[in-house]
C-alpha cells in the first residue's frame, strides 16, 4: 500500500513540474522558428524500464502458489510504439504556443521470468502431470491519451499527459482466469529536435488499473523514445 501512495505521488508532482515549467516558458518564445512539417504529427518509438506496483509471486498460473519457488520480481522492461495526432497548437485559441495532441499507442512489459512450477506442474492441481517450466510475467497496454505540448514550434518541447485510458491485457491470467483490465496514466516528458523532422525524448508515466482481474496491475515507466514527423 505504501508503495502504491508513493507511485502516486511520484506521478502528481511529474505532471505538476511539468505544467509549472511548460507555462514558465511557453510564453517567452517570440523568435522560435516554425516546425519544418505544418502538421505536428509524430509517429514514435519507446523503450526503458517499467516496474510493477506488487510482483504476483504466489498465484496459480504465475508460480504454482509457490509449489517449486517464487516468481517475485516486479522489474523489467517495456518497448512501444504509436502516434500523436495534433488537434491544435493554440489550445484551440485560447493559449498561444500550447498544443494539444491524441495519442494512441501500444506498449508491451516483460517484469520477470523463472523456471517454476505452475497449473500444469505435477501436485498443483489434481490433473496436472506436468514439470517445472519458464513463466514469462508479461503485460501488453493500448492507450488513448490527450498530451499537452507546450513551446510549440521550437526544438525543444515539453509535454503532460493529464488523464489517458489504459487497455491491458496480462499474461498469465488471474487466479480466477481473467486477462483483461482497463485503467488510467499520468505522464510528463520531453522532446527535442535533433535534426528537421527526427526527434529524441524522455518520458516517465504512472499506470493505475482498476485491478478487475483481481490481482494488482499498477506500474510505472521511464524511458526514451525516438519520434519522427510526418
Amino acid at each position: 500500500m505504501q508503495v502504491l501512495k508513493m507511485g502516486r505521488s511520484i506521478g502528481v508532482w511529474s505532471v505538476a513540474v511539468a505544467i509549472a515549467a511548460g507555462l514558465a516558458v511557453s510564453g517567452v518564445s517570440p523568435g522560435i522558428a516554425e516546425d519544418s512539417t505544418s502538421t505536428g504529427n509524430r509517429v514514435f518509438f519507446r523503450g526503458g524500464y517499467a516496474g510493477l506496483n506488487s510482483d504476483r509471486a504466489g498465484e496459480l498460473f504465475v508460480d504454482g502458489h509457490n509449489a517449486a519457488g517464487q516468481n517475485g520480481g516486479s522489474g523489467g522492461y517495456y518497448v512501444g510504439a504509436g502516434t500523436d495526432l495534433m488537434l491544435s497548437r493554440d489550445l484551440w485559441g485560447m493559449m498561444k504556443s500550447v498544443g494539444i495532441v491524441g495519442e494512441i499507442g501500444v506498449e508491451f512489459k516483460r517484469f520477470n521470468s523463472r523456471t517454476v512450477a505452475n497449473s500444469d506442474t505435477t501436485g498443483v492441481t489434481g490433473v496436472s502431470n506436468g514439470g517445472v517450466a519458464m513463466v514469462q510475467l508479461t503485460m501488453l497496454t493500448v492507450d488513448v491519451a490527450p498530451k499537452v505540448k507546450f513551446m510549440q514550434g521550437g526544438d525543444l518541447q515539453p509535454w503532460i499527459i493529464p488523464f489517458g485510458l489504459d487497455f491491458h491485457v496480462i499474461s498469465p491470467p488471474s487466479n480466477q482466469t481473467t486477462v483483461l483490465d482497463i485503467g488510467v496514466q499520468f505522464g510528463a516528458g520531453a522532446e527535442y529536435r535533433i535534426w528537421k523532422e527526427l526527434w529524441l525524448g524522455v518520458d516517465g508515466r504512472y499506470h493505475l488499473a482498476s485491478n478487475q482481474t483481481n490481482s494488482v496491475n499498477n506500474f510505472g515507466t521511464v524511458g526514451a523514445y525516438a519520434g519522427i514527423g510526418f
